[in-house]
This record gives C-alpha cells, structure tokens and sequence, in this order.
C-alpha cells in the first residue's frame, strides 16, 4: 500500500485508537512512513476546513467594504488587462482576464486585497501559490505566472477554467 493510500484511509477514521491500530497494521513495522503519514493527518488537522471560512476572516473579521482598486481595463503586470471580477474570498478576488503578450488568451487573476498585508496572511498567499504551481492534475488550474502590482500587491495568474464553484 501507498503513503497516499495509507492516508486516505487513515484520515476517514475519528478515533484515535483505530486510526493507531490501522497504522500499525498498514505500515506494516516501517517507522518512517508512519511518522511521515502522521504528518500528514497532522497537517490535515492543522488546516481545518479551508473551504467554509475565507482566509482573512480569522485576521480582519469586521471588514465588510474594500476599497474600489481594480475594475474592468486595469492592467496588472503589464500584460493581463481585467475583464470582470468572478469570485472573491477572505484575502483576496479572481478576475477573469486577458493576456495581452507575449500570447492573447483568457486567464484567471487573483490578487490579494488591499489592506490584507499582514505577514500571516501574505504567508498565506504564497503557500497558495505556491502549491498551486507544483500541482498537476487535469481538474487543478495551472499556475502560469505571478508577481506583485505598482500598488506592491501579490497575485498570481492561473489557467481560466469555466465551470462551478469547488464548494459546489
């Protein structure tokens, strides 16, 4: 059995007793992919349901307006010109755009919000970013560029994929 195997299975199982005794029986004695598979149901634990609270809401949970920085024509790293904004979260907005060089396509911009410049939160969008760009999968959109606005903002470009919302 996998590493990815083992966890899979082992992060349905609540309790911790059975989860122990799955592991032991799993790893089958080798010490190192128990440490690492517990790791990971650690990490798992550690990040909660990411998906239910937006980002920022832990940091600034009275932020209800932002300010108007970006509309439709904005420019954004000299070549991604906004279109319309498609979805926004704790920390930041999505935006459908288009690249204007060296190639013309549709492609999804998001960028942090103002004011959401702590070191946590900035922490935060990198790791996103980051994870996004080593991951290949075809229902996972491709990481295609990154960098920060005039205004020193992080953002990062992805493949634009039509379709519904991950939480739907």
């Amino acid at each position: 059995m996998s590493e990815q195997d083992i966890f899979i299975a082992a992060r349905h199982i609540t309790s911790p007793e059975d989860r122990d005794r799955y592991l032991a029986e799993a790893c089958g004695g080798d010490a190192a992919l128990k440490r690492r598979v517990v790791d990971l149901l650690q990490a798992q634990d550690d990040a909660g349901s990411f998906l239910q609270t937006p980002a920022g809401a832990a940091y600034f949970p009275t932020v209800t307006e932002r300010p108007l920085t970006e509309r439709p024509g904005t420019i954004i790293g000299q070549r991604y010109k906004l279109l319309e904004e498609i979805a926004e979260g704790g920390m930041g907005t999505v935006w459908l755009a288009e690249q204007t060089h060296p190639v013309r396509r549709r492609v999804a911009v998001k960028l942090i919000k103002p004011g959401m410049d702590s070191r946590q939160v900035l922490s935060r969008f990198e790791a996103e970013r980051q994870a996004l760009a080593v991951m290949d999968h075809p229902h996972i959109a491709k990481v295609l560029d990154g960098g920060v606005t005039e205004q020193g903002r992080p953002y990062f470009v992805m493949e634009y994929v039509k379709g519904v919302p991950i939480t739907q």
